[in-house]
């Protein structure tokens, strides 16, 4: 009888770390985030450079298509992550990429940026910072 509510104790053990393990998975599965694919922090780049983008847990949909879970890129010059809900400007600061673009070339004049990635959804109302990824560059 011992033996039988030992392993009983175990097999629990066993199934509720499972389970555990499982949500943490799911969890990282369903994880929004953006990145850079390149160029890296801190990279020194020759104008026109090449910006990638990435995105996880969103897909990414041209401007206007309001799907939940998708939306585009926009980057930032010298500007940090947006608020949730703001709508992203159109202007030499604000680049929109509304075809659902995820690479551009830049062209920037000599001297130290801060880039900034901002996800936003199709009224280019932006995810906030959470989907946003700020790196720095040097424009040789």
């Amino acid at each position: 009888m011992q033996l039988t509510t030992v392993f009983l104790r175990q097999a629990a053990v066993l199934i509720a770390g499972s389970l555990i393990a499982g949500s943490l998975m799911a969890a990282s599965a369903f994880a929004q985030s953006v990145s850079f694919v390149e160029p890296v922090d801190g990279a020194t780049v020759t104008s026109p450079f090449k910006v990638k983008f990435a995105v996880s847990g969103m897909d990414v949909k041209p401007a206007g298509d309001m799907t939940v879970k998708t939306g585009h890129h926009h980057l930032l010059i010298d500007m940090g992550p947006m608020k949730v809900g703001d709508m992203i400007p159109m202007d030499d600061k604000h680049l929109h990429f509304g075809k659902g673009q995820t690479e551009t070339d830049v062209t920037l004049p000599p001297g130290q940026y801060t880039l900034t990635m901002q996800f936003a959804n199709g009224a280019h109302q932006s995810y906030g910072p959470e989907l946003s990824k700020s790196i720095k560059v040097t424009v040789k």
